[in-house]
């Protein structure tokens, strides 16, 4: 089983979640390029301005590794990183979990993705021009539980430690992604999961992506927010048990 962090984040997002599957699976954790203890020279411009790129680094990684088929579990970009990885390579894949995913962020005729293509555009500027004060603004917003003072710190702390050059091309290469066409090229089981509240992924995206991803499961969990692996993991846990429950 091997586990994917989001935008910002890295593998010790997952530290709720991925110990509970230690006696039954081999675990993997990483760290996307620009992330947590990943070497910033491995970075490619080029590569890296699709999402494909991160899809081929989680390839190389199983390929290495000898790991497949396994269990893929993807949170929030991550999770269409291994929608890619799976469409190219069904061989290395058995199921994706796809928690608080998004094939397209901005709205389209017909489509709610969350946000117009003026917000993304001011969100971008906005790293642009200050990315250490984007940081402290929009981890709140992420996060969805004021509550939990701490998260908001940690998430705004994992996103000040990402090289800022790095940070700002991998937020453009996710906030400006569009591979809902790509949905249709999976022949992987997967289980969607979304909060019922989100404001990075609204329920109508998550219900999208089980639509349009041929045999998903979808499960909708009490929780609000993008990272309910740091802020309703019990939920989470128990989503993913009941799903690979059924499909051992």
């Amino acid at each position: 089983m091997i586990f994917a962090h989001g935008f910002g984040c890295d593998q010790g997002m997952w530290r709720y979640v991925a110990p509970a599957f230690e006696e039954s699976h081999q675990v993997v954790l990483f760290d996307h390029v620009g992330a947590g203890g990943s070497v910033d020279s491995a970075f490619d411009t080029v590569r890296h301005a699709r999402l494909q790129g991160y899809a081929a680094d989680v390839v190389e990684i199983l390929d290495t590794l000898a790991l497949g088929p396994a269990t893929f579990v993807g949170h929030s970009v991550s999770a269409m990183i291994g929608v890619l990885a799976a469409a190219d390579r069904p061989d290395l894949f058995e199921h994706l979990v796809l928690v608080g995913p998004s094939p397209r962020y901005i709205d389209d005729t017909g489509y709610r993705g969350g946000f117009t293509q003026p917000e993304i555009d001011e969100l971008l500027e906005t790293m642009d021009d200050n990315y250490l004060g984007w940081s402290a603004h929009i981890a709140p917003v992420i996060m969805g539980v004021p509550e939990r003072p701490e998260l908001e710190k940690e998430l705004t702390s994992s996103f000040c430690r990402m090289d800022p050059t790095i940070a700002r091309h991998f937020a453009r290469t996710t906030f400006l992604s569009d591979n809902r066409a790509d949905l249709a090229r999976v022949r992987t089981p997967a289980l969607v999961v979304q909060c019922r509240e989100d404001v990075i992924a609204p329920v109508e995206v998550g219900r999208y992506v089980h639509e349009h991803l041929p045999g998903s499961d979808f499960v909708l969990i009490d929780a609000v927010g993008h990272c309910p692996n740091l802020s309703a993991p019990a939920q989470l846990l128990e989503a993913m048990r009941d799903y690979l429950r059924v499909r051992a």
